[in-house]
């Protein structure tokens, strides 16, 4: 049988690209080495997290899943840095690894034009250098016009603990080892990455009382924009906080050697993720911290399970015992599965065009940890991307290229597919140049045109979110228009509020920009009766606006860069003067504008300088 799209491996890259090609009225099959491990969250029951957050949001946002599936399945939610500003807020929740996966099958088994196979790849079918398929391990072949890539950790995989490697997946199931020796033998460069994760605990055997309880938060939020709640608030799964021990760190450092990391096994060849290191990397990395945070997650309300949050670990299970019996209130504690770490292998992702589609093989697509990403929020964004692409490609459309200053997800694929990876890539605020205006209350406003457009967002969606527009600019349009001025009795309510007393008339609009204003302040002029998302949106707009303003020029800078194209053809080698790191990066690389060439490491402003003299040359010889 023949398919429009094919997308291998059932992870969150995978559901998200099944369901977006499907929906695009694309003819899709779905295969996956084991339907129970669809949207499996293999290591932290959690959704979300400083930018992750945001992510789910912008997924939403374009018409993706993940959003909906997680407020379908939580047990606890709350905002991150509410304390803070907007440009580092965003949400996480606790969610059940149980429901989530249930619901994500549900969804896949419901949706038109889908075909969900279990079995396993082998092979790549390629003609030409372009795509035609895929042949499982039983030597069937399906064929197709697109294949879209989402493996995970599952090629060549093995799980480490202390000094035994075993060659399998993260359930102990079948690792594939013939399509990455069939990506080598097609000339893909192919790097060995590691993860990790920690123990699972019984939570009856903890001692509450020496820990920091970790509530949600005691007003309903959702990812998703259609606002619907699944969860009572009042019955959400706590969270608890402790602390390493000078006992941890002692049982640690004595046990060093027996860690897989750290002597245990002599042909590790995986690099480990810098922002989610091992407890053993946090011990010897920063060994002038006295002790390190570690929260108790619980996994699903239908186990007993525990997550240790911040103590994976490759140590021996009886160096674990010791290790976790080490922690306050875990002295009884009883371990329903040990640590682990996990190698595998992935594509290194410079070998992607900005669309996800390989440079190698036409209409081959790659999402997810297969290239170098790590966790369940920057898979899932990019096999909805990768998707979109593929069906905009079959129906002969220009591609869909989110820019660093619409998305955090443009800055994933851009960073990605410009600088590559030397270890797993984590999505972090700090990475975003423009992150006030990736905001997590703006994500539709961002978004939601693109995905309505691909037809990936309803009508009734739609609507609701450009009367929630609509709304926006009402308000701020009755606060610019609403003038007060220096009364007696206005100025004594100013100055009852804590702020200082008009002298001149002013719009409310301005008033509201005074830190110390809040907009309950003003209802005591106008009747305010909008929804609290709304109104939240007004007062960031507002009260960040010459913030706003200014990442918005700077932004469109970098924009005019990024829309000043590199011709495909072009031959570094022949641009005089040109570093030669810089030339071995343009052409391995082969940037599509002048922006993502300055973005290139090891490719200097002088250097970018150079290349546009001969573009002037290249474009006035035409």
């Amino acid at each position: 049988m023949k398919y429009d799209v094919i997308v291998v491996g059932g992870g969150h890259a995978g559901c998200e690209a099944a369901l977006a090609c499907a929906r695009m009225n694309k003819k899709t099959l779905l295969i996956t080495s084991n339907i129970k491990n669809i949207a499996d969250m293999a290591c932290n029951p959690s959704i979300g997290g400083s930018a992750k957050g945001i992510v789910v949001r912008e997924i939403d946002a374009l018409g993706g899943e993940m959003g909906k599936n997680a407020d379908k399945s939580l047990i606890q939610i709350k905002m991150l840095n509410n304390a803070k500003g907007p440009a580092v807020q965003a949400l996480r929740a606790q969610v059940d690894k149980i429901k989530y996966p249930q619901e994500m099958i549900k969804t896949l088994q419901n949706q038109d034009n889908l075909t969900v196979v279990e079995k396993m790849v082998e092979k790549l079918i390629v003609d030409n250098n372009i795509i035609k398929g895929i042949i499982t391990t039983d030597n069937k072949e399906y064929l197709s016009k697109v294949v879209i890539l989402t493996t995970g950790t599952y090629m060549k995989s093995s799980i480490m603990i202390g000094s035994i490697r075993k060659k399998e997946g993260p359930h102990g199931e079948k690792t594939s080892d013939g399509l990455s020796t069939n990506l080598k033998e097609l000339g893909f460069k192919i790097i060995r990455l590691k993860t990790g994760t920690p123990q699972r605990i019984d939570k009856n055997t903890i001692d509450y009382n020496v820990t920091r309880i970790e509530n949600g938060d005691n007003v309903y939020r959702s990812f998703s924009y259609d606002n619907k709640y699944y969860y009572d608030i009042n019955k959400q799964v706590p969270c608890h906080l402790i602390y390493t021990t000078k006992e941890t760190h002692k049982i640690i450092k004595e046990n060093l050697n027996k860690s897989s990391m750290y002597g245990g096994l002599d042909d590790i060849e995986g690099v480990g993720p810098r922002y989610c290191p091992s407890i053993e990397d946090k011990i010897v990395r920063f060994s002038d911290k006295e002790r390190h945070q570690i929260f108790l997650e619980p996994e699903s309300i239908y186990l007993d399970d525990i997550y240790i949050q911040g103590f994976s670990t490759s140590m021996p299970h009886d160096i674990q015992e010791k290790m976790v019996k080490s922690l306050p209130g875990l002295e009884n504690a009883k371990i329903l599965k040990y640590a682990y770490a996990i190698e595998y292998d992935a594509i290194y992702p410079t070998q992607l065009k900005q669309t996800l589609e390989t440079k190698l093989i036409e209409n081959l697509y790659a999402a997810g940890q297969i290239n170098g990403t790590s966790g369940y929020e920057e898979a899932a964004c990019q096999g909805l991307m990768a998707a979109i692409n593929a069906c905009l490609k079959l129906d002969n459309k220009e591609p869909f290229i989110l820019k660093r200053n619409e998305a955090y997800i443009g800055v994933l694929i851009d960073d990605l597919v410009t600088k590559g990876v030397s270890d797993p890539y984590r999505l972090l605020t700090s990475r975003a140049e423009y992150r006030l205006l990736l905001r997590h209350d703006n994500a539709d406003e961002r978004l939601r045109e693109y995905g309505y457009n691909f037809g990936l967002v309803d009508e009734d969606k739609y609507k609701k979110y450009l009367e929630k527009k609509n709304k926006i600019n009402e308000i701020t349009n009755i606060l610019k228009a609403k003038k007060i001025t220096p009364k007696k009795d206005i100025n004594e309510y100013l100055i009852s509020i804590g702020t200082t007393p008009l002298r001149d008339s002013t719009t409310l609009y301005d008033l509201l920009k005074r830190p110390e204003i809040r907009i309950n302040h003003l209802r005591k002029f106008i009747e305010i009766d909008y929804d609290n998302e709304i109104i939240e949106q007004v007062v960031i707009n507002n009260k960040y606006e010459g913030y706003i303003l200014k990442s918005s020029k700077e932004a469109k800078k970098i924009m005019d860069l990024d829309n000043k194209r590199i011709p495909i053809n072009i031959d570094y080698d022949k641009i005089h003067n040109l570093a030669s790191e810089a030339k071995q990066k343009l052409n391995e690389i082969r940037p599509t504008s002048i922006g993502q060439a300055s973005r290139i490491s090891g490719v200097n402003p002088a250097d970018i300088s150079l290349i546009m003299i001969h573009m002037k040359r290249y474009f006035n010889d035409k």
